[in-house]
């Protein structure tokens, strides 16, 4: 994190002067569902060279946080991540996207059938050189109807990770035990190969909970992975399970894990 201090502290007043030239976003309409869910999608275009962050952005990222306040006829928003990249500079390593990123969102209405009114706001830390955190503003109006799909929101959910059965996940345990000021994780999953050196990045499911960047290693058909957690108000906290979430980044593919049973 103080890696990220620091280039903000440096980033020159030029970048934030020339800030829509580095970044675009769009609302993209999609199109409707048979039983009235709305796919649309945030599209953010970024400059050549310049990156931006996943959900779980790492220790030197920035992650992303979305208000939807103005936003009319929506009842709930689920939104999906394509599989990200991972970056390393001087050592750090980062978790994101570069030139551009298409986020879907699955969008259910008040009432279906009836436009529905896409407004917020979008927090994101910007990447090259120095890091730059903005906040994109959005407000599209959309009319339910369309059923022809957008190949750029097909491509983005196409290229979402595999779920635990679809890829061949035997098993998730995990063990967790008391560390000073906090607890450490550590997971078993059986699966097959994700393909080259994979990465294991556990969420613990609570915003209040800091992750440290997961040691993964794999042995056969076991691939492990541990994660030391401390609570933001350092205080003693009570981890659900069934709330965690790992995602294994592979060279081939990636997978997520939803849960893990005691080990």
């Amino acid at each position: 994190m103080a890696a990220v201090v620091a280039a903000l502290v440096a980033a020159p007043v030029a970048a934030e002067n020339h800030f829509e030239d580095i970044v675009k976003l769009e609302v993209r309409p999609g199109w409707t569902q048979s039983d009235g869910t709305q796919i649309a999608a945030l599209r953010m275009s970024l400059a050549p060279g310049w990156k931006t962050y996943w959900r779980a952005p790492g220790d030197t990222g920035i992650p992303p946080q979305f208000f939807w306040q103005g936003s009319s006829n929506i009842n709930d928003v689920q939104i999906s991540w394509p599989t990200p990249s991972i970056f390393y500079l001087s050592g750090l390593r980062s978790i994101g996207y570069q030139d551009e990123l298409v986020i879907p969102l699955e969008i259910k209405p008040n009432e279906p059938g009836k436009q529905i009114r896409i407004k917020g706001e979008i927090d994101v830390g910007v990447c090259k050189d120095v890091c730059i955190p903005r906040t994109l503003s959005f407000d599209q109006l959309v009319e339910a109807g369309h059923s022809k799909r957008d190949p750029v929101i097909a491509a983005a959910m196409a290229s979402r990770p595999y779920s635990a059965s679809e890829a061949g996940v035997q098993s998730a345990t995990c063990k967790l035990s008391p560390i000073d000021g906090g607890l450490r994780i550590s997971t078993t999953i059986v699966m097959p190969s994700a393909g080259g050196t994979e990465v294991a990045v556990i969420e613990p499911g609570d915003p209040q909970i800091w992750a440290s960047e997961a040691v993964t290693k794999r042995s056969g058909k076991k691939l492990t992975a541990s994660s030391d957690l401390i609570h933001v108000s350092e205080n003693a906290f009570a981890l659900d399970r069934s709330k965690i979430r790992i995602t294994v980044l592979g060279g081939k593919y990636s997978v997520d894990v939803r849960g893990c049973t005691p080990s």
